[in-house]
This record gives C-alpha cells, sequence and structure tokens, in this order.
C-alpha cells in the first residue's frame, strides 16, 4: 500500500512539472557542495545570530531533498550533482552516465591520473546540453577546479570523476574528445586547475597535461577570451565566449584566504550573468560554493561558515542583478540547494548569543562548559574525520577562534566523509511553485526541464 502510494504521488509530481506551462527562459542553478542543514544553521548564526536569516533563506519556495546515489546510501558529489543535471539516479563517482563502472584513471608516464578507462556507461543529456540545443547560452562557475565533479556534470561525461584531463578536453570546441552535445561551446566556463588544460613539464607544470595540448590556446583559437586572473574577468565583454581558470593546479582559495588576483564568486557570478543575459533565447547558469565542501572535509568550521556566507552574497546579489533585467523575476527561476550533507553537528546547549564557533560555556555561570572527561569542547563538532585524539585535551577560544582551526571528531577517519541527511532547497521565480515537499534529487531535474520547456 505504501509503495504504491508513493508511486502515485511520484507519478503526480511529474505530471504535474511536465503540464506546466514553460515560464522560465532563464534558469540559474546554485549548489553549495556539501552545505547541509547543520551548515546553513552555524553559518547563519555565524553572520546574522540565531534570530537571522541567510539570505537565501527568504525565499519563498522551499523543500527537502533526498541524495542518495544509485548505488551508495550515503552520495558522492558525482552522482549527486548527476541527478540535478540529467534526472537520473548515478553511480558513485560517475559524471552524467547511466550504470557506468567506475574506473579509477591510470597513470601516465609522468606519474599523473591522466589515462581514463572507461568502458561502459549510458549517456544522458544534462539540462546544459538540453538548453545549449535549444539556443541558450550556457555556463558554469565553481570556486574549485573546472575539471571537478560538479562543474564537470554540467557539460561532460565519465565513468569515474578523476579523469580530469579527459574532462577538460571534452569543452574544447573542434578538439578531439570535445563533447558534441555542447553545440559551438560552453558560452561561459570560470573555475581552477589550469593544469588539466596545459602541457606538460617538469619543472614549471608538473601535474599538466602529457598529451601535449595547451587547451587554453585552443579555445584562444576558437574565439573565447581566456582569463587568468580577476582583472582578466573584468575585462571581458559580452558578444563573445569566456573561459577564465584563476588557480594553477588546484581549487580556488576559502573566502577567507582569497589572493586578490582571484575574483569572489559574487564577481564571477555577476560577471557570468553579465556575459549571458544579453542572449535573445536566455540562458542556462550553473553556480557552485565548492569550498564548504572541502573546509567540512578537512574539519574546518570556519572557512565552511565563511564560504556559505560568500556563497550566500553570490545569491543575493545575482538575485539583486537579475531584478533589475527581469522585473518580478518573470522569466527567470533560481534554484538554491547542495548535493549532500556532512557530518558536523551542533551540540552542547551553548547559550544563546554565543559565537558558533566558541566553545561551549555553562549557562548559568558562563564558565567553560566540560565533559564526562573534566575537558572543554566546542559547540560544532563532527562525526568523523581526521582530528579524534586518543586523549582530549582543553580547548579554549583563542584556539577555536582561530580560521586554521580543525574541529573534533568521534570516529578517526582519513579525511570526514560526506552525511547521508537530507537536504534543503530554495526557489523563486517563474515556475518555482512546485518546488515543495520532500523530493528525489532526480525531481529537480524535470522540474527545471519543465518551467524552461527543454
Amino acid at each position: 500500500m505504501h509503495k504504491r502510494l508513493s508511486l502515485l504521488l511520484a507519478a503526480s509530481l511529474v505530471a504535474s512539472g511536465a503540464a506546466a506551462a514553460p515560464q522560465a527562459k532563464n534558469i540559474i542553478f546554485f549548489l553549495g557542495d556539501g552545505m547541509g542543514p547543520t551548515t546553513i544553521t552555524a553559518a547563519r548564526i555565524f553572520k546574522h545570530g540565531e534570530d537571522g536569516l541567510l539570505g537565501f533563506e527568504r525565499l519563498e519556495r522551499t523543500a527537502r531533498i533526498k541524495t542518495y546515489s544509485n548505488d551508495f546510501q550515503t552520495t558522492d558529489s558525482a552522482p549527486s550533482m548527476g541527478a540535478y543535471m540529467t534526472g537520473v539516479k548515478i553511480n558513485q563517482d560517475g559524471i552524467s552516465l547511466k550504470d557506468a563502472r567506475a574506473i579509477e584513471p591510470d597513470k601516465d608516464a609522468n606519474g599523473n591520473r591522466t589515462v581514463d578507462k572507461c568502458v561502459d556507461g549510458q549517456v544522458v543529456p544534462t539540462i546544459l546540453e538540453l538548453a545549449k540545443a535549444r539556443g541558450k547560452a550556457v555556463g558554469a562557475v565553481t570556486t574549485t577546479a573546472l575539471t571537478h565533479a560538479t562543474p564537470a556534470s554540467t557539460f561532460a561525461h565519465a565513468c569515474h570523476r578523476d579523469a580530469a584531463y579527459s574532462i577538460a578536453r571534452q569543452i574544447v570546441p573542434g578538439g578531439e574528445g570535445y563533447n558534441a552535445a555542447l553545440g559551438d561551446g560552453v558560452d561561459v566556463l570560470m573555475g581552477g586547475a589550469r593544469n588539466h588544460f596545459t602541457p606538460y613539464d617538469r619543472a614549471r607544470n608538473p601535474k599538466g597535461r602529457a598529451d601535449g595540448r595547451d587547451l587554453l590556446k585552443e579555445f584562444a583559437a576558437q574565439g573565447y577570451a581566456v582569463g587568468a586572473t580577476r582583472a582578466d574577468m573584468l575585462s571581458a565583454r559580452p558578444g563573445r565566449k569566456f573561459v577564465g581558470i584563476y588557480s594553477a593546479d588546484d581549487h580556488l582559495d576559502f573566502a577567507l584566504a582569497r589572493r586578490p588576483e582571484q575574483p569572489s564568486l559574487s564577481e564571477m557570478t555577476l560577471k557570468a550573468v553579465e556575459l549571458l543575459a544579453p542572449d535573445p533565447d536566455g540562458f542556462f547558469l550553473m553556480v557552485e560554493g565548492g569550498k564548504i565542501d572541502h573546509a567540512l572535509h578537512d574539519n574546518n568550521a570556519k572557512n565552511a561558515l565563511a564560504d556559505t556566507v560568500a556563497f550566500d552574497e553570490a545569491i543575493v546579489a545575482t538575485i539583486a542583478r537579475m531584478r533589475e533585467i527581469d522585473p518580478g523575476l518573470e522569466n527567470t527561476l533560481i534554484v538554491i540547494t547542495a548535493d549532500h550533507d556532512h557530518t558536523m553537528v551542533l551540540n552542547g546547549y551553548p547559550k544563546r548569543g554565543s559565537k558558533v564557533l566558541d566553545i561551549v560555556h555553562d549557562y548559568a555561570t558562563g564558565q567553560p562548559k566540560k565533559d564526562a572527561d573534566g575537558k572543554t569542547f566546542t559547540a560544532l563538532v563532527f562525526g568523523n574525520g581526521k582530528v579524534r585524539p586518543d586523549q582530549r585535551a582543553d580547548v579554549d577560544s583563542a584556539t577555536a577562534l582561530d580560521d586554521a582551526y580543525q574541529q573534533e571528531a568521534g570516529v578517526r577517519t582519513v579525511y570526514e566523509s560526506h552525511g547521508g541527511g537530507d537536504v534543503k532547497l530554495y526557489a523563486t521565480g517563474a515556475g518555482s511553485a512546485p518546488f515543495k515537499g520532500t523530493i528525489e534529487n532526480t525531481q529537480v531535474f524535470h522540474l527545471m526541464k519543465a518551467a524552461a520547456g527543454l
């Protein structure tokens, strides 16, 4: 009976989404990587206090999203983002391929994992590809490597997320390995990891491409403006495709430590909108706040919260700009969500008004609260991770509030894992009404697709 009811509800949701008249000429999809409910709550307190709200929390449409992958109860970023982009449950580590076996790339002669071993899987179209096929401008912006799991799932297909060198060539028009479903190319690309696009050099680029290709030069030959700095990005003008890669061999900096030559996520997103919005057919843009996840994997709550705030600032600035371009967002759908949770929890009965990153203090006396072993502890801790001492020591406020402090974990692991809980979704604008209730991550794709008539 319960199974039948679930099937009927699912069918009803799909039908209602499919039956809705297309309204969204533009879609902006914001993905806070690893931004689970506790991260949102802690970032809210960190920035605005308990009674405040992050900007995206003020949006009128909300939903809970189930995140499991095709084969794992607790998902990796690749299949969870792929579910949003394709409407299909994907195996762990897979990039927008249905039923692919995740085979790690082999090392090349230089010791880099560049040899793609993918042997199976069914290519499923992404919403970015569908938008491009309808004549829309498309873009992907991230604070991680441009070839990382989240951005890659919008424009590439691979059986393993670590096949970054293969993923890179899929977005260079005219070159070997190009993803033809992208038509004349993704219009705006921004992120990190220049080494995935440039040739190996033992001294200057030891993590470079073994095939000798300079994909950035190939982009330029195809008419792209190619940027490496914030200044390059700011000088880009509509009417020409743009690719900006702002780090040599890794992801971009955390918001708290961002170097001036790297643009902020807000700046990248607003520039992407400036470049894409003139298209008369509209646009699809994916924006990832990817460093939230990296900080959480490192048991570092402060950077996770600061990058969540930076992600929120990008959303608020973008909505304000889109309201200028499209008053009332009558033709624009904006969706904000996360791909998965993490194991961070807020615990220990801290007093209202306390700093969320601080140690817990006793409500009555104001003195540091002690655990059962007589040691102080922080309000934010992790279920697992690499920081689990065999014998706990006291933690003071100065240590806990430092940018580099790593919160303690209950179970020692190589690095902190994802969490398997539901995540939140927020939406506003054209076609946002059906985003409600508890839904599968795959349903988000179908609702966006229906809203845009793709």
